[in-house]
């Protein structure tokens, strides 16, 4: 790039520099030709020497031939001049031409400009600008005008040398600014590359550090989001298979033992047998029901649970489900107050909304003192039908809260048993409720009682 630019720095000079020369040549070619045709060497002579001095170079005369007639310098007279601008107008016919030569040590044209390779100081530098001398319409000689260009070329090769550290200095820092950039546009690339190849691995742990600005701050974020959504989900996988396993293998192991007492002792009271038989099928039914909650959360995860929905009335699957409830009611001597302000139509799975209701008042009887009160209402709030289900049990302590709706989370794991509970109840409720567009949120109080709150659009798509 250096060379082309200071090339065409030189093709500038020379231009400059052909139309000055050129024109006084061509002009002065004109002016001699009537003495180099007389053949009056004398005359013509001081013609070229007074021409010389005012153009300031050297001035030859050359016959057809491109021998040399008349030297100012008078050195090269009956010599033959071999340049490509005698050349052109001698067998070409071209009026001029220019050219620039550098001379070796016996004064021969060594070769043409270069600008690329060498200095200014390894030849010497001359322009050679011809022009016929024309008698008749024909060229009877050349005019030739040798003038010295070292100084120009100098300035040019010092330009060249110039713009080419110049090119080297801002290649080195454009390389090294690219490469520090590279670095600052793949550093958080290639964190980002090694927290997936990590999570890859099996580390759902791995968050990467948020830098950069723009995309990649958002890369970052929602990487450490995913990440920390798959840990959780890792995580309630790993816990859910833990319960499961333990709610499935207690049932089993109490049936095995039951069952060794029968093997055993053949010799068992029928009535002890009976006994025995009794819990075996309370264990069995157990683990029916355990097995029966799982698949059906396990359909509501893959989405394969769908709603029938009718034309229903949510006040009236309340009452069925306080008519369902009424023995285990008065088994405990509870009191259930129901305050249904509307009927709450809707268009929905009147079933899977049973189930919610028969789970929720459900469990604040089972878990509420025998002689509580249980109190149930429902009314229409704005696009919603709102149903609570309060109690005046023992409450939920703060931090267990959060898990309520958790698989085969228990507050109290040995009451929750002896209750019959599978600890899946209240995930299922809080699936149901999703799946009809609603939400379900509880509210506690350790010694003041629980309520449940769900939330279900009375308009439903």
């Amino acid at each position: 790039m250096a060379n082309s630019l200071t090339n065409m720095v030189g093709d500038y000079l020379f231009e400059q520099r052909i139309r000055t020369d050129g024109a006084s040549v061509e002009s002065l070619a004109v002016r001699i030709a009537p003495l180099f045709e007389q053949a009056d060497t004398e005359a013509l002579h001081r013609q070229l020497t007074a021409s010389g001095g005012e153009l300031g170079g050297r001035l030859l005369v050359l016959d057809k031939t491109g021998k040399v007639q008349v030297d100012t310098y008078g050195t090269l007279n009956g010599t033959r001049i071999d340049a490509p601008e005698v050349a052109n107008v001698l067998m070409r016919g071209d009026v001029a031409d220019y050219g620039v030569h550098a001379l070796n040590d016996e004064g021969g044209i060594k070769s043409n400009k270069n600008f690329l390779f060498g200095s200014a100081g390894d030849s010497t530098w001359v322009s050679y600008c011809t022009a016929g001398i024309i008698s008749q319409s024909d060229v009877i000689g050349v005019l030739l005008l040798a003038s010295p260009v070292q100084t120009m070329m100098s300035n040019l090769y010092e330009l060249r040398d110039q713009m080419l550290l110049l090119f080297i200095v801002v290649a080195a820092f454009a390389i090294i600014f690219c490469l520090i950039f590279s670095q600052i546009i793949t550093k958080p690339v290639s964190a980002l590359t090694r927290g997936i190849q990590s999570m890859a691995r099996g580390d759902f742990s791995t968050r990467v550090q948020i830098q950069g600005s723009g995309e990649m701050r958002r890369m970052a974020r929602t990487f450490n989001s995913m990440s920390e959504k798959i840990e959780s989900l890792d995580q309630a996988r790993n816990q859910f298979v833990s319960n499961a396993s333990h709610e499935l293998k207690t049932p089993l192991a109490t049936m095995k033992i039951m069952v060794e007492s029968l093997i055993y002792q053949p010799e068992m009271e029928t009535g002890l047998r009976t006994e025995f038989l009794g819990d075996i099928n309370r264990e069995i039914d157990r683990l029916s029901s355990i097995v029966t909650d799982l698949l059906t959360l396990v359909r509501m995860d893959v989405k394969d649970v769908k709603l029938s929905r009718e034309n229903m009335s949510l006040a009236a699957v309340v009452k069925d489900t306080e008519h369902l409830l009424a023995p285990l009611c008065e088994q405990r001597n509870q009191t259930l107050t129901l305050s249904l302000q509307d009927d709450c139509d809707m268009y929905a799975d009147r079933t899977k909304l049973q189930q919610v209701v028969y789970n929720l008042m459900e469990n604040a009887f089972k878990y509420t003192q025998e002689g509580g009160t249980i109190n149930v209402s429902l009314q229409h709030v704005g696009k919603n039908a709102v149903l609570k289900v309060q109690d005046n049990g023992p409450g939920i302590a703060a931090e267990h809260l959060p898990h309520i709706f958790d698989r085969f989370y228990r507050v109290d794991k040995a009451r929750s048993r002896e209750a019959g509970g599978t600890g899946l109840g209240l995930a299922i409720v809080n699936q149901l409720v999703v799946l009809h567009g609603g939400e379900i949120h509880v509210e506690s109080e350790v010694g003041k009682g629980t309520t449940f709150i769900v939330e279900i659009p009375l308009h439903q798509g």
